[in-house]
């Protein structure tokens, strides 16, 4: 599949990836690629999220492929039962936080946590660091094991997000197309 053939929804976490993350730079560089916006981006609420990845998969017009970052990945997984089958092709999922991380932010709701725990229905990816403050790599690797996920080692990377040194991310976008090639 290539960027053209598809939807790309970009799922931003908690505060909604500023102007200099990856996710922003991805969604202005791909021409198929939009932003999965929520009510608040500082209240994580998981119907109210999870409701909202729901809709943009179902006004999608051509197969979707999800970009997820942070909270943004567990709102995946929460969304997940609720989107059309078929619809959703793939999801590349990064730097999820640890359930621990989310209970930590103020006003958190508190049904964020546990994450679902079973396979998603469409095939994923999922990008960890070993160095991650908010996930640890064993965290991230029982994620993508009860997902179903391809996990990615990728080493001493923070969060993977424009205060650990990862605004453009090129390897990111390079790791994306090739999992883009194999859907």
């Amino acid at each position: 599949m290539r960027a053209a053939d598809c939807d790309i929804l970009i799922v931003p976490g908690w505060s909604g990836s500023g102007p200099d993350h990856w996710q922003t730079r991805w969604e202005d560089k791909l021409s198929t690629a939009r932003r999965v916006e929520q009510e608040d981006w500082y209240k994580i609420h998981r119907d109210g999220w999870a409701a909202r990845v729901a809709a943009a998969v179902e006004a999608a017009t051509r197969p979707v492929v999800l970009v997820a970052h942070s909270c943004g990945v567990p709102a995946v997984a929460h969304a997940a039962p609720l989107l059309p089958a078929g619809t959703v092709r793939g999801a590349f999922l990064v730097a999820p936080p640890g359930e621990r991380a989310i209970r930590a932010i103020p006003g958190a709701d508190p049904a964020f946590t546990p994450y679902p725990r079973d396979p998603l229905p469409f095939p994923s990816l999922l990008v960890a660091s070993r160095t991650d403050d908010y996930c640890t790599y064993d965290e991230a690797s029982d994620f993508a094991l009860a997902w179903g996920s391809a996990l990615v080692d990728a080493g001493d990377a923070g969060h993977l997000n424009t205060a650990s040194g990862h605004g453009p991310w090129p390897e990111g976008l390079m790791r994306f197309a090739g999992f883009l090639a194999k859907l």
